[in-house]
């Protein structure tokens, strides 16, 4: 009979081995099936986190300031020097400036700093809106009248509020303070310091003046008690407010077409100042070309009564010569030579003029004076070779040669002069300067900025993401038993059964947890249950597993709360009794147990009051809806558990319990929270641990399996529970669907 009873436990063995699902080779590793398993488990994380990012780009989106954009176009012409037809004033005119260097003028003090004072930029009058929300309600208020205020919060600006600072003079090191402006009835306001200290009184239109403050309010549109925030920003700080906001570029490469555009939340008065910008600009452009042509003229203006009175000099000493020698006529030869000296003289005095001028920009070694230089030593050695053939000519013929070349060249240089300073006197009046503008500035009727579409996306992406990178953290933080073979293959204990995760179970103790539902089981109300099968599973194997043992008592715990021990003893508990056996199933978990609750029982009356000699147990003992399924239920809660379940009436009990009923299955409080569960497990045939999928480190269960050991009790085996075949068929394919079989 030994040897049969060996041989039918050798082959329960074998096909519960065949059962288990065994992972081939290489399953060990990350692979696809694992990700798309573990994406399937956590589903509605990821969901949920995303959609949590999604409200927050939303949110950012609703709160954030829009931004507008307006353009305009320039031209800059390198080229240009005034009037086009004064082509002889074109070397003087000419202007090399480079586009790059156009760009640096425009974003230059000069012309920003000029901006600020025209327009009163470094004034800054806002409402004072409630944090994160107060500015997006406010945009988005209708009406002309002051919105009323939300959540009884009337110091703060919903909507509709106005105001127009002209005039807020301080001494400059208050400049950048932020001052509070309340507004108060029929027009009048009061200002208060950063510390809160009152500054000033005054009435919308008229002046006020107090602790050095001059401020002058043009118009203010609010409910009495609103906020607003006034200051005066330092040049700096104005100027380089708009720089930050202001972009300009050359459009296409040596094009000489400046593109400008300026950013910013107020979009009525982006084109204003955007305008005045590029307005000021080309102001200071034709100021600059106009101011280089008066330079130059007022030079001239103080060479030509110099140059006035040589002439008049030499016409006086020519004269004078010719009438104490009487009527010199000059030869042919020498006439020749006296036109020749006096071309060359008058070319020198240009040379030298221009010379001048181009010193007044230039040094001793630019490549243009040097030049000059260059061909004012041609022409002395020109004039040297012509002093040479006067020499040889009579005293009388070279007087009178030298005296009528003073006379020439002075007539000549003098009249020159005299036409270039009346072109440059016209040059001056039509002076347009260089640069024109091409469009004037507009806004763009949608903002640049927030671009919703992209924030959304962004924020579903890295809401996706983070919710990934926290489901890796938390799989790589805990590793937890999800696949029952690692049971089997680091403890070397076999694993009797591997139950499936029962959504109906879960709405069944929804119910009864709620009061709502009925006491039921779920082997009884969804008998072709996925997990009830595991159980009739489980109930086979048991039967071979207790052969050889001299109890008909099984020990059902597990290591930690929530692992579902008293689901598998109740559910077994029915399915035995439901294979004609006599079983009675108590619940020796006297902090904690609830098995009365789930068969509709009261606690009173069980194992506490037996082993107290308060109850028979006759009067324990409960049959259940279930023919041949019974209860008993903890009884009173004992204030010493552990050494009521050492009491010798506690093995009584369980010895005539075993006379009485084929099977005693007794639920157990968990294994590492208490040692209610070792001391059980000595009076038991069987004892059983229930382990959750993704609930336990290995180390976990490992250390149970010891602790039962050291008290010389043990473990037959395991009964894997909560399994999620879904994750098993993502992870394995088809393999996951061995564990699923019914007649439907």
């Amino acid at each position: 009979m030994d040897n049969e009873q060996s041989k039918l436990l050798a082959a329960s063995q074998g096909l519960m081995a065949q059962a288990t699902p065994r992972a081939e080779d290489g399953d060990e590793d990350f692979n696809i099936g694992e990700i798309f398993a573990t994406l399937m488990q956590y589903k509605w994380f990821i969901l949920a986190v995303t959609m949590l990012a999604i409200v927050a780009g939303v949110f950012a989106v609703f709160v954030s300031t829009p931004i507008y954009r307006a353009d305009a176009l320039l031209q800059v012409d390198e080229k240009a020097s005034g009037l086009s037809a004064l082509t002889a004033l074109q070397p003087l005119m000419e202007d090399n400036t480079s586009v790059s260097a156009e760009l640096e003028i425009i974003n230059s003090r000069m012309v920003l700093g000029r901006v600020v004072e025209r327009l009163k930029l470094d004034i800054v009058a806002r409402p004072d809106y409630f944090p994160a929300i107060g500015r997006a309600v406010a945009r988005r208020h209708k009406g002309d009248a002051p919105s009323e205020p939300l959540l009884g919060l009337a110091g703060y600006a919903w909507g509709g509020e106005d105001i127009r600072v002209e005039t807020l003079d301080m001494p400059e090191p208050m400049r950048g303070d932020v001052f509070t402006l309340v507004a108060a009835a029929d027009g009048r306001y009061d200002l208060f310091d950063e510390d809160g200290q009152p500054v000033l009184q005054g009435h919308v239109g008229e002046p006020a003046s107090g602790e050095g403050v001059t401020l002058f309010v043009s118009n203010l549109t609010a409910r009495a008690g609103t906020r607003f925030e006034l200051s005066r920003l330092p040049s700096e700080d104005a100027i380089q407010r708009i720089r930050d906001r202001l972009s300009v570029r050359e459009r296409t490469k040596k094009s000489g077409v400046l593109e400008a555009s300026l950013v910013g939340p107020d979009r009525p008065s982006l084109p204003l100042v955007l305008d005045e910008v590029l307005n000021t600009y080309v102001r200071q452009n034709v100021e600059r070309r106009s101011a280089e042509a008066e330079n130059t003229l007022k030079f001239l203006e103080t060479q030509l009564p110099i140059v006035k009175s040589q002439v008049d000099a030499a016409e006086v000493a020519y004269n004078n010569y010719r009438q104490v020698r009487g009527s010199v006529d000059l030869t042919l030869e020498t006439q020749s030579v006296l036109q020749s000296v006096v071309e060359v003289d008058n070319e020198i005095v240009k040379l030298q003029q221009q010379r001048e001028e181009l010193r007044q920009n230039y040094t001793a070694q630019h490549p243009r004076v040097m030049a000059l230089d260059a061909q004012l030593g041609r022409l002395q050695a020109r004039r040297g070779a012509f002093e040479k053939d006067v020499s040889k000519l009579p005293d009388t013929q070279q007087t009178a040669l030298r005296l009528k070349r003073d006379v020439e060249v002075s007539t000549t240089l003098y009249t020159n002069l005299l036409n270039t300073a009346q072109q440059l006197r016209v040059s001056k009046a039509g002076t347009v300067g260089d640069v024109r503008i091409i469009d004037d500035a507009a806004v763009a009727r949608l903002p640049v900025e927030p671009k919703a579409k992209i924030i959304l996306v962004l924020a579903a992406v890295l809401g996706l993401l983070l919710a990934l990178g926290a489901v890796w953290l938390r799989r790589t933080l805990r590793v937890l038993v999800e696949d029952p073979e690692k049971i089997e293959s680091q403890l070397g204990l076999p694993v009797y059964a591997t139950v499936p995760h029962s959504k109906a179970e879960v709405e069944i103790a929804k119910a009864i947890k709620s009061g709502k539902g009925q006491a039921e089981q779920l082997a009884v109300v969804q008998p072709e249950d996925d997990a009830v099968e595991s159980l009739r599973s489980l109930r086979t194997t048991l039967h071979f597993a207790l052969l050889d043992a001299d109890k008909g008592s099984i020990l059902i715990t597990g290591p930690s709360p929530g692992v579902g021990k008293s689901f598998i003893s109740r559910n077994l508990g029915v399915v035995l009794a439901q294979a004609g056996k006599s079983v009675v199933v108590i619940d020796a978990d006297l902090r904690r147990g609830h098995i009365h609750r789930e068969f509709g029982f009261p606690r009173e009356n069980g194992v506490s009051d037996y082993i107290s000699g308060s109850q028979t147990l006759s009067n324990i003992v409960r049959p259940t809806s279930v023919p041949g399924l019974s209860v008993i239920t903890t009884g009173q809660r004992p204030p010493n558990p552990s050494e009521v379940l050492m009491h010798a009436r506690f093995e009584e009990m369980l010895k005539q319990l075993g006379e009485i009923f084929d099977i005693l299955i007794i639920d157990a409080p968990p294994m590492l929270a208490v040692s209610d569960a070792a001391i059980i497990g000595r009076h038991v045939g069987a004892t059983l641990l229930v382990a959750r999928a993704g609930m336990h480190p290995m180390r976990e269960l490992e250390q149970s399996v010891k602790r039962l050991a050291q008290a010389g009790v043990q473990v037959r085996g395991f009964v894997f529970n909560d399994y999620d075949l879904n994750r098993q068929r993502y992870r394995y394919g088809y393999k996951g669907y061995v564990y699923r079989y019914s007649y439907k």
